[in-house]
């Protein structure tokens, strides 16, 4: 046979250009017009969808993490939750009230049988009490909404409600007002809290800041409804005679020690709750602003086994029963939670902190659960609201708000 008749001999390839080969092949036979359709399938509807929007410039939505679904999970069965709470909450009330009128019954029943009727369990809707309105203004500096967390935010709104509380029901109640109100505190305040903040007596709120409302405040203290110098604050009126009222930023890290209250005078707390992370950031902005600063004399009256920066609630309390007592030593033992180990510089003994004391996480979580269940201070002055479970306060001595320190 010739070699022009003999068929050639195939040439081996080599395994990577047989590879390429198939790759070839197979793209030329899977290769179709850009123009033609594609099959009908569902897979190919959703692809061609999605890059229809994509097209349009919409963008995926992003993709939660596990902490995120699991946070979104949580709040969708407290949510679901909700209505069965308010049940449980109204059936516990009407079993204290059964029970409160039965103790009232067997003590007060005469030998006929009569019971004299319950004196009302809460004061009467839209009741100022019977306190003393003074000329004092206290101003809560809301300006640090980048520096928290939105449970930090969450806290400082909780303790604005004890305050507007505490103060409301003290014997010598002061003319409170918040500063830089906005972002998501005012959103909270507007939402979650259906505005109930609009029907606070003695409470102002303003957008601008801690100076200019100080400078507001001089206006109502010397107006009509400024109130009268009173309590500790009218034996403080005979030192200051030729003084005039002060503004002063109270700050753990001032120089300077608070020793009394003036009359017409505007006294600033820092409403930030940041775990003491951001040390100063008080003071320096009082400092910046050209604001006096002050720190309360803690250390002068009291033995601490703990840190002595004070949420903003016990700071105002603070205020309130040095007003009702003129003692700063007493003030403070009414006031400090027992986890703080105080006790006054000229007791002996060792009645400081026991082994009861409790540390702060766990006094936390112990007050969140009495919260979830407690009735909202707003609820008193305001009557019956429709406020979240989470927002409600237990109007209780020795209730501390919030996990987290104002400076």
């Amino acid at each position: 046979m010739d070699s022009d008749e003999r068929p050639s001999k195939m040439r081996k390839l080599e395994p990577q250009e047989d590879k390429d080969l198939s790759l070839q092949d197979e793209a030329a036979t899977t290769t179709t017009n850009a123009n033609d359709p594609l099959p009908f399938s569902t897979e190919n509807d959703e692809a061609r969808a999605e890059g229809e929007d994509l097209a349009d410039g919409a963008t995926e939505e992003p993709k939660l993490s596990k902490n995120q679904l699991k946070k979104r999970r949580r709040h969708e069965q407290w949510e679901a939750g909700r209505e069965d709470r308010k049940v449980k909450r109204k059936e516990k009330a009407k079993e204290r009230k059964e029970r409160k009128r039965e103790v009232w019954k067997e003590q007060n029943a005469d030998e006929n049988g009569n019971v004299p009727r319950m004196p009302p369990a809460r004061l009467p809707r839209h009741f100022a009490g019977k306190g003393t309105q003074v000329p004092i203004t206290v101003i809560f500096d809301c300006n640090f909404e980048d520096l928290m967390y939105d449970h930090e935010l969450k806290s400082l709104g909780l303790q604005i409600t004890r305050c507007y509380s505490d103060n409301r029901k003290a014997k010598y109640r002061t003319h409170l007002a918040l500063s830089s109100f906005g972002g998501k505190m005012k959103e909270r305040f507007d939402g979650v809290l259906a505005q109930q903040h609009t029907n606070w007596k003695g409470f102002r709120f303003f957008e601008e800041d801690f100076v200019a409302v100080a400078k507001k405040s001089k206006e109502w203290m010397a107006g009509p409804q400024g109130g009268e110098v009173a309590g500790a604050l009218e034996r403080s009126k005979d030192k200051d005679e030729a003084e005039e009222g002060e503004t002063i930023y109270l700050s753990s890290e001032s120089d300077n020690v608070l020793t009394h209250l003036k009359p017409n005078s505007t006294y600033i707390i820092g409403g930030l709750v940041d775990k003491n992370r951001y040390k100063g950031v008080c003071y320096k902005r009082a400092v910046e602003h050209g604001i006096k600063t002050a720190k309360l004399p803690i250390k002068e009256y009291l033995e601490m086994r703990d840190r002595q920066v004070l949420v903003t609630n016990h700071v105002l309390e603070i205020l309130l029963k040095w007003m009702e007592f003129g003692d700063w030593g007493k003030a403070f033992m009414e006031v400090m939670p027992k986890r703080k180990g105080g006790k006054l510089r000229e007791d002996g003994g060792d009645d400081v902190a026991g082994e009861d004391a409790m540390r702060d996480e766990a006094e936390d979580q112990d007050e969140q659960e009495k919260a979830d269940a407690a009735h909202d201070a707003v609820e008193d002055a305001n009557g019956p609201a429709n406020v979240p479970e989470t927002e409600v306060i237990e109007v209780t001595k020795g209730l501390p708000v919030g996990e987290t320190e104002a400076d």
